[in-house]
């Protein structure tokens, strides 16, 4: 079976990639998920599954400008954050946070996952990020938020009423109290929350009270789920949701990361959604091992094809999967221009500008390889491993050359040069495990890239420590994106590929 069209395997995670903040509900036997998407535009990917572990992008849920402008002021890692996706009365409802100048709290709701999505109601009465929304016997609907507070809302007008009160807020000290998700389960109400910040000491925790405004008392084991300090190949672990499978079990969702390399590892993919059995016993979540295979769960699994490795860029808009920096304007990205090719016009200068006109999709695998044609004879673009403005790599192309070029922080150099005929060339970047030997200072991956030979060799130009390309380095929420972007005047891109490649 071509690798194109072979299912995907049930493991963890169960959304690989810069996935994080996962939320989760369940309509009958259909499960959906939410996640974050900061800069990004389209904003928060929506993702469909029948068994919690095989999921299929059915959309964006801001898909539109008038529901989602993120200016060029706003730094990488602003934006949306966390949101929450519940069902009820008939209806989804999405509150979601653009942490971004004069942002604030918005709900958006649909009666079809897919779209389309209502325009955002504000809530300004709502102040923190991470908010969630849980309804009452009485219909009265509350709102949650890190730190933790909460306060009770109308959700169809964003009202707000009486002030907002402090609930529990996780152990005493722990860093960064947020993701609150609350749930009527039994005779109990229950205040999920992670803590511990969303590096190594992220941990969820949890405790009940027999109304949703508490008093809650804290579970006697918490933190019910935390990998700090152990060497357990997924750390980072929290910012959790709560689900019960097809069987009526008990599972969670949460964000980890995969560090690789030496001390103190580095993770690229970004943080991505995983998902965990939950047992209950005297009346509180017990977390079971989380394990990177989940072929043995106990309800059959529901695998869809893989995606294919091309996209020809031959339907009129672009898959629900590709993302642009902070808006994707009609008139600098489309592809009905060109029948069959994706055009890209220039706004910012390089990959270094907010405003750089750039599609792309998540790294997925840990190792891969994309490669894209471009017609650069009206301009000058590329391929790129983008983190941020300030952490990326690039082949770049013109009409007589191209050039390999690093930005690390404050630091923006050309690798590598390289003469080329005029006309369309295939780019290429392939991401591999860092050759041996490997020692306490060697990095996560290696980034090679070049361009391919009329018959199929690959020249490379360039290879480049992935570490640069790193949360650790760069810092911020987000994990890398591989795309095509413009940097002057008019490029066309016939086709791009994506395909993991063996670790």
């Amino acid at each position: 079976m071509p690798a194109e069209n072979r299912p995907a395997p049930a493991a963890n995670p169960v959304l690989a990639g810069f996935h994080p903040d996962p939320s989760i509900c369940r309509v009958g036997d259909d499960y959906y998920l939410a996640c974050s998407s900061f800069e990004y535009f389209p904003g928060v990917p929506l993702f469909h599954s029948r068994d919690l572990v095989h999921w299929r992008q059915i959309g964006n849920v801001l898909d539109r400008p008038e529901q989602l402008r993120l200016p060029a002021s706003m730094p990488s890692s602003g934006g949306i954050y966390a949101p929450t996706l519940r069902h009820h009365d008939g209806r989804f409802w999405l509150i979601v946070t653009n942490a971004r100048e004069g942002g604030g709290n918005l709900i958006v709701t649909a009666t079809d996952p897919a779209g389309p999505w209502s325009d955002p109601i504000p809530a300004p009465g709502v102040h923190g990020i991470d908010p969630d929304l849980a309804w009452d016997e009485g219909g009265t609907c509350w709102c949650t938020v890190a730190g933790v507070a909460q306060v009770r809302i109308d959700p169809s007008t964003g009202k707000t009423y009486g002030e907002a009160h402090r609930l529990w807020s996780g152990g005493p000290g722990a860093k960064a109290p947020e993701a609150p998700h609350l749930y009527r389960i039994g005779d109990y109400w229950y205040l999920l929350i992670a803590e511990g910040g969303t590096e190594r000491g992220h941990g969820v925790s949890i405790a009940r009270g027999r109304t949703p405004a508490g008093p809650f008392e804290p579970c006697p084991a918490n933190p019910v789920l935390t990998h700090r300090g152990t060497d357990h190949p997924i750390q980072n672990t929290g910012h959790a949701d709560l689900v019960q499978g097809p069987d009526g079990s008990w599972w969670m969702v949460f964000l980890g990361v995969r560090p690789r390399g030496g001390t103190p590892g580095w993770h690229v993919l970004g943080r991505e959604t995983f998902l965990a059995p939950v047992t209950w016993e005297d009346g509180w979540p017990v977390v079971g091992e989380v394990t990177l295979d989940l072929s043995a769960l106990p309800w059959p699994l529901s695998p869809a094809p893989a995606e294919e490795r091309r996209d020809d860029f031959r339907l009129s808009e672009l898959g629900p999967a590709w993302i642009s920096v902070r808006d994707r304007p009609a008139e600098l990205c489309t592809t009905k221009e060109r029948p069959g090719w994706l055009t890209l016009r220039a706004r910012g200068d390089s990959l270094d500008a907010p405003d750089v006109v750039f599609t792309g999709r998540r790294q997925q695998h840990l190792a891969c390889g994309t490669r894209t044609l471009i017609d650069p004879s009206e301009g000058r673009g590329g391929l790129a491993v983008r983190l941020d403005e300030r952490h990326h790599y690039a082949i770049e192309a013109s009409a007589t050359e191209v050039r390999v070029i690093a930005r690390v922080g404050s630091l923006r150099t050309v690798v590598a040069e390289h003469s080329v005929a005029a006309g369309p060339l295939v780019l290429a970047v392939t991401i591999t495990d860092p050759p041996p030997p490997h020692a306490p200072c060697t990095g996560p991956d290696v980034v090679s890239l070049g361009i391919e030979q009329p018959d199929g060799t690959f020249t490379q130009l360039a290879a480049l420590d992935g570490r640069y390309l790193s949360t650790e380095v760069a810092g911020g929420f987000t994990g890398r994106v591989i795309g095509m972007y413009a940097a002057a005047g008019t490029v066309h891109f016939d086709w791009f590929d994506y395909e993991p490649l063996e670790v």
